[in-house]
């Protein structure tokens, strides 16, 4: 009588290098993938801050001042007949790291700022700081 060697599935040694193997790829991409993705919000709160720019400046052409908040810019003003908030910005803006953009009327000027990844003043790389008028 033969005996027939039939091995069906993988021991725990296979196993384990299956997996060693599987965290080493892993640890090589991660950085690279969020990298890319911080990289990306970036770039994506310099086009909202292009927009807020944008209807800022079409609210102020309506309204002939610009909004105490940037949530003027979602409402309706009852100082201002002209402004029609529904066809320029639907919500109240947040920047791609959810965080509220900085934003400072002062007459007929504003600064308009994003304070990046950490959402703190200062930073460098995905922290730095985005001032609209550098954009």
């Amino acid at each position: 009588m033969s005996h027939i060697n039939n091995r069906k599935g993988m021991t725990l040694i296979e196993i384990m290098i299956v997996l060693a193997i599987i965290g080493g790829i892993s640890a090589l991409l991660l950085p690279r993938i969020t990298g890319q993705r911080d990289k990306a919000k970036v770039s994506e709160a310099k086009i909202q801050m292009t927009q807020l720019v944008n209807a800022l400046s079409m609210y102020y052409n309506d309204c002939g001042k610009f909004p105490a908040t940037l949530d003027g810019l979602v409402t309706a003003d009852p100082a201002c007949s002209n402004w029609g908030p529904e066809a320029y910005v639907k919500k109240s803006p947040k920047d791609p790291w959810q965080h509220d953009f900085v934003y400072e009327v002062n007459g007929a000027e504003y600064t308009l700022k994003c304070l990046g990844r950490d959402g703190r003043e200062g930073g460098s790389g995905f922290d730095t700081d985005l001032d609209a008028a550098e954009l």
